[in-house]
């Protein structure tokens, strides 16, 4: 009867809308966000991004706000020296894990190894605000099409349209917002920038010169800390914002700190902002980006901008096919009957095509990567400080890359880990005495290298360097990339490979070679003395991770026909791994060396499984009894309290995909929504991280395609139940070949490949194998 009761409320929704609305054709598209009200908050507003500058829309009428971002608005770096660490402590803490004295471990690798709290954020540019002197907004709608990365407002001020659209173009590097007005009046009001107090001293000044509305300043950051003491920076990057107007009808003319606006029919706001990170003469490099489109109208910088998000956003087209219209109805009222119990198939996949949209607006060739808020994000102090973590968050924002045919974005990536590994040379020599390159758990736009946190169990993380590998690796699988694989993945692979050769050591209990120290990932467990501690002589997750560089690192150096004294050696290591695979007593895989009581069993890491997602080390045909055990580990997770926040099951769609287990992929999307998603779409950690979105779209992905075990692939290995039509195309798979496939009643209908060479593979589908071979550029159609 509750589900009844939604469904008759929807339905009720659904004939007010029809009725009352003269709505547009787009409003029935599925790739589209759109709401009856302006954002009230910063999470219902909506996201435009060219990579480097962002912006938040809120769509007030009335006070209009445009939250800006740049990616490289950081405090200065420091030059904060390493912690002081030697390879003697290092050497003592061994013998003290060795003799099981977690708790003085835990203590000595923060009091020697960390820098302990440190407060460095990334943060907003700042804030354009468009007051206007409307009373009442009435037909109001706001909508973001995913399609052409354009925010869109339309609404009627005394029964006359007013009309607002934004976009941020990557082609030609600056804001775009128009807005136009069929009132006799026109728009009138004032246009300023301004920007948030570090502590209660503003950063910025805002004056207007030649007509142009501009923002000088630079970052600091009063609230900085450093080894977890107060640390104020005064200093930092430096940055230019100028809004220039271009107008028809009316006057427009600067006053002191804004641009006034007096009967305007129309008017085109161009906003350009650059800084000292990117540019010596970034002011210059304004007034260069402003003068290069001074040629071309709005429409013209519209057509360059959809064009360039189209040509990567249209590789992949995904449509679950229902009968039901949902989308007639506002997506914050869908999400708001979702909570309530409704499923809503089109909003899953209209998140699958956000995921994709966030992507391309967050991460572009040439700017920053993607961090914990993507661009986004509002505060002089972040959360998190709105960095980088190499933990899983910043990998889960590039699992979809290559899957969605968006290999290119990647590059922000490889050219910022590219520069940790620079600087993990110095920390593995410094500190810990071994050669190759080490990488933290965090860091941040400076690229340091030293642990921070003032906890063992947060900071003293040793895995990350080889998790960060992988997606070198795996760019090249699904890029056959030769080139890539030579010149960028091999020297950072090795880089890495070379850190655990040296680091790790004999354990003395059965002559097997483990980490040490070594923890998982922010969780911990119970000494015997009942105390949590995270310290331990091999976690299951840096084991994994070992066995994959290792392995990964044999396999690139044949390739490439590499000879080197480290191959042999680590091929001897290989073979005296300790498997990061150990059984409890009731059957799933341990997190620690030993088995030891759980001091969070619902913690919403599940790193002991990296090497099932995101790894290749278990599946279904090759490792049965590890299968089983990834699902008794999932399942008691979850019986815990797991998947707490959105990123966390975000990873478990993936893991559910690679289970083989739709069932169990579709509670975990319906629980996503329910849990886990602002009305704007973006995840919720809470507060809002972004990997969660990233993660989703990836784990869709992998419940239609799968290609991670070699020369084979899976075509809707883990279809949810509920997803009874529809279809994909542009799904990648390793070895460079779209996907492109059809279902009708959860049945395979259609299956196209296409690969960039000359290939064979075999195709598997339930209990079906085909064993097809590909001739490069040639569409190959399987019958089923």
């Amino acid at each position: 009867m509750k589900y009844l009761n939604h469904f008759l409320r929807l339905g009720l929704l659904l004939i007010i809308v029809s009725c009352n609305r003269d709505k547009n054709n787009s409003n029935s598209y599925p790739q589209l966000l759109w709401y009856e009200q302006a954002a009230s908050v910063w999470e219902e507003a909506l996201p435009i991004g060219n990579g480097r500058i962002g912006a938040m829309v809120f769509g007030n009428p009335i006070n209009e706000r445009i939250q800006l971002n740049d990616d490289s608005l950081w405090p200065k770096n420091l030059g904060w020296d390493h912690p002081e660490g030697t390879p003697e402590d290092l050497a003592n803490i061994r013998r003290l894990l060795v003799q099981g004295y977690h708790t003085a471990v835990d203590s000595l690798l923060v009091e020697k190894f960390s820098n302990k709290t440190v407060v460095r954020s990334h943060q907003t540019l700042g804030n354009l605000f468009i007051n206007l002197q409307h009373d009442v907004a009435t037909e109001y709608q706001r909508s973001l099409k995913l399609n052409e990365a354009i925010t869109s407002v339309k609404y009627k001020f005394e029964g006359y349209k007013v009309t607002q659209d934004a976009f941020v173009s990557a082609p030609d590097q600056l804001l775009i917002i128009s807005l136009k007005s069929e009132h006799p009046n026109g728009l009138n009001g004032i246009i300023h920038l301004s920007r948030p107090k570090d502590k209660g001293v503003a950063t910025t000044k805002t004056f207007t010169k030649k007509g142009c509305l501009i923002m000088e300043g630079e970052v600091t950051q009063r609230e900085g800390a450093f080894n977890s003491k107060s640390n104020p920076i005064l200093e930092g990057v430096q940055f230019q914002t100028i809004v220039q107007p271009n107008h028809h009808g009316g006057t427009v003319k600067t006053v002191e700190d804004g641009i006034e606006l007096k009967g305007v029919k129309e008017i085109e706001l161009r906003i350009v902002s650059n800084s000292s990170y990117y540019h010596k003469n970034y002011k210059s490099e304004n007034i260069n980006q402003l003068s290069e489109v001074q040629n071309y109208s709005f429409e013209d910088l519209k057509g360059r901008h959809v064009r360039d998000h189209q040509m990567l956003y249209n590789r992949v087209n995904f449509d679950i096919i229902t009968d039901n219209k949902l989308q007639t109805i506002p997506t914050d009222k869908r999400l708001k009957a979702i909570k309530e119990g409704t499923v809503d198939l089109e909003l899953q996949e209209t998140l699958f095509h956000f995921g994709r949209y966030l992507l391309i607006a967050s991460s572009r060739p040439s700017t920053l990567p993607a961090n914990l808020q993507g661009l986004w994000n509002p505060h002089i102090n972040a959360p998190w400080n709105s960095d980088y973590h190499l933990n899983i968050n910043l990998q889960m924002n590039y699992w979809l890359a290559n899957l969605t045919q968006l290999d290119e974005l990647n590059s922000p990536l490889f050219d910022f880990i590219d520069r940790l590994i620079i600087n993990g040379r110095t920390t593995a020599k410094k500190n810990f005495g071994v050669r190759g390159s080490f990488l933290p758990h965090a860091t941040d736009i400076w690229t340091p290298t030293w642990l921070r946190a003032p906890t063992a169990y947060w900071g003293a993380s040793f895995g990350a360097g080889g998790w960060m590998i992988q997606h070198y690796w795996q760019h090249y699988l699904f890029t056959n990339d030769i080139e890539f694989l030579k010149t960028r993945a091999f020297p950072a692979m090795e880089a890495v490979a070379q850190f655990y050769s040296d680091w790790i050591i004999e354990d003395k209990r059965d002559g097997t070679l483990i980490a040490a120290p070594s923890t998982s990932p922010e969780n911990r467990y119970l000494d015997t003395n009942g105390n949590p501690v995270a310290s331990c002589l091999g976690s299951a997750m840096d084991q994994q991770v070992i066995t994959e560089v290792f392995t990964n690192y044999l396999k690139a150096a044949k390739i490439l026909n590499h000879k080197d004294n480290l191959i042999g050696i680590v091929k001897q290591q290989l073979m005296r791994l300790r498997t990061g695979f150990q059984l409890g007593s009731d059957g799933r895989i341990l997190e620690w060396d030993r088995e030891y009581p759980e001091y969070e069993p619902g913690h919403r890491h599940m790193s002991h499984l990296y090497g099932f997602h995101p790894g290749d080390q278990i599946s279904l045909s090759k490792t049965p009894k590890l299968f089983d055990a990834v699902r008794k580990t999932l399942e008691y997770r979850l019986k815990n309290g797991g998947a707490g926040t959105g990123w966390s099951r975000a990873w478990l769609i993936n893991c559910a995909a690679r289970l083989i287990d739709g069932v169990m992929a579709q509670e975990h999307i319906q629980l996503l929504f329910e849990k886990s998603i602002f009305s704007n779409l973006f995840d919720a950690h809470p507060p809002f991280q972004i990997d969660g979105n990233f993660g989703y779209t990836a784990g869709v992905a992998e419940l239609l395609v799968q290609s991670h075990e070699p020369g084979i692939i899976r075509v809707l290995p883990a279809l949810p139940p509920n997803w009874k039509n529809g279809m994909v195309k542009g799904i990648k798979a390793r070895g460079n070949i779209q996907v492109d496939l059809k279902w009708e009643w959860n049945e395979l209908k259609h299956l196209q490949l296409i690969s960039k060479s000359d290939t064979q593979t075999d195709i598997v589908y339930k209990e079906k194998n085909f064993r097809v071979k590909l001739k490069a550029n040639i569409p190959y159609e399987l019958k089923i």
